[in-house]
């Protein structure tokens, strides 16, 4: 039996990656898959199934409004599922949603790259999955050195 280059483990095929109503073309996804995989386990996680979907700000702004009753732009959204009965505990499973106009906004305004920016985006959405919080100035500080020391980890 000859094996594929391309074959995907198990808990690597559990993080999926899509587009709605925006192009953008996400690079080094199997690196990335890896990467979040070994965040989650630093957290003591890991992923069950997570659902990443890069989309536009009016998509991303409709489920805001329909989900959270807030009328206003945002560069991300976790829907968190863990919590469902049958879900393996401390097992990641949701849809992150991603606007990559606000990340393009995001990465002008904090003068780095939109690839950079979508990083720092795709592990705030897994640190939110992991029970971090960013509403008090306190928890921003410490999400943002968490953000910080894991994106510090990529090797690509």
């Amino acid at each position: 039996m000859t094996h594929s280059p391309y074959r995907r483990t198990a808990t690597e095929k559990r993080i999926l990656f899509f587009s709605e109503k925006v192009k953008y073309n996400l690079r080094d996804r199997q690196k990335i898959r890896k990467w979040l995989n070994a965040a989650a386990r630093k957290e003591k996680f890991r992923t069950g199934h997570l659902n990443i979907v890069f989309c536009d700000d009016r998509f991303l702004l409709g489920l805001h409004k329909q989900y959270l009753h807030r009328d206003t732009l945002t560069d991300i959204i976790t829907f968190d599922y863990g919590a469902v009965p049958g879900n393996a505990p401390r097992t990641l499973y949701a849809d992150v949603f991603i606007s990559i106009p606000r990340a393009r906004e995001n990465a002008m305004l904090f003068k780095t790259s939109l690839r950079n920016e979508v990083h720092r985006l795709l592990i705030h959405g897994l640190l939110h999955l992991c029970g971090y919080k960013d509403k008090k100035r306190k928890d921003r500080e410490r999400m943002k050195a968490r953000e910080d020391y894991y994106l510090s980890l990529r090797a690509f």
